[in-house]
């Protein structure tokens, strides 16, 4: 990772993907538009109404990101999603949002979410009830009784493990991951890995936060990824 911070920096979530930038960077700073946006100008008027009622929705969860510099070392810029968590409104325009964009581009073919330990378990499960559909696990080891399959992914300073139940899936079931942020993409590349050893085919991984410099989508291959906002 850029910068003095490794990827297993966060005391509170240590293995999980870092919450921050390379810093300095303007606290608050607006995200970058979406790639593949229409302009409002040029569509019909229901589509206006709705892509319109979208940006919206998106300008509600990015107010509530807070940065904070030199978090949690000097030169980090972490970006915190507790004030989304925080607003009914802002938590439930981002569970819309990503509920939209994955009815648009799968449709029905979603069998089950995936939540990533620890954070993606706070967006999981309501995505998953606001879909229609069940919510899997996939934890750091020994978190899970019974049976299980793991897959390893390095840090700076090591590795790490993340775990899933053995009858979690059944072969060909269709899953999409979801976590709260991707940094690097490690922890992600190996939850696509794990789902792999359950012959689970993952459709895509969706997160709250991306930080572009890092690159992580770039480690997930073949596997598409999207982002509600978008942060250097």
């Amino acid at each position: 990772m850029v910068g003095p911070a490794h990827p297993n920096s966060d005391p509170f979530h240590a293995g999980a993907e870092p919450p921050w930038a390379p810093g300095p960077a303007p606290w608050g700073a607006p995200p970058p538009p979406r790639a593949g946006a229409e302009p409002t100008s040029r569509l019909l008027p229901s589509r206006r109404a709705d892509a319109e009622m979208a940006d919206s929705e998106l300008q509600l969860v990015a107010r509530r990101i807070r940065s904070f510099p030199d978090f949690p070392v000097p030169g980090v810029l972490f970006r915190d999603i507790s004030p989304v968590l925080k607003d009914p409104d802002s938590f439930r325009a981002s569970i819309s949002l990503l509920a939209n964009h994955l009815k648009k581009a799968h449709g029905g073919r979603i069998d089950y979410i995936a939540g990533l330990d620890s954070r993606g378990f706070l967006f999981g499960p309501s995505l998953a009830q606001e879909l229609g559909l069940g919510c899997i696990l996939i934890r750091k080891r020994g978190k899970l009784p019974g049976p299980t399959v793991c897959a390893s992914y390095t840090l700076e300073y090591g590795k790490a493990e993340l775990e899933i139940q053995r009858d979690a899936l059944e072969p060909g079931q269709k899953v999409v991951v979801v976590d709260d942020l991707l940094a690097t993409g490690g922890t992600m590349r190996a939850a696509c890995e794990l789902l792999g050893q359950l012959q689970a085919q993952v459709l895509e991984c969706v997160s709250l936060v991306e930080l572009t410099s890092l690159k992580g989508r770039e480690k997930l291959g073949a596997v598409p990824f999207f982002s509600l906002l978008q942060y250097e």
